[in-house]
């Protein structure tokens, strides 16, 4: 038998994937891969293989370019491998 907590992340993703690529998924897909915290202080935007992130300080910035391929990563499970091709950390407005 496998454990439920196994079975609904990779449930989740599969449903993401199928779903039309569009800036509300790739806005889930973003909250999923990052967890609340950095969501919080970050807001994205998708063009053309490029997701740009705006971090609300130099310290959720640095956090989120350690972390960039760790949550390319993620981003491909949910979204599918290549849709994310490069992430851009710029400061807050």
């Amino acid at each position: 038998m496998i454990p439920l907590r196994q079975v609904i992340p990779d449930a989740v993703a599969e449903v993401i994937r199928r779903a039309p690529l569009s800036p509300e998924k790739v806005a889930f897909a973003w909250q999923t891969a990052v967890g609340p915290a950095v969501a919080k202080a970050t807001t994205v935007e998708f063009v053309n293989g490029v997701l740009y992130v705006r971090a609300r300080d130099a310290a959720w910035r640095r956090e989120v370019e350690r972390s960039a391929a760790l949550i390319r990563s993620r981003l491909d499970a949910l979204v599918g491998d290549g849709v994310v091709r490069y992430i851009k950390v710029r400061p807050d407005r």
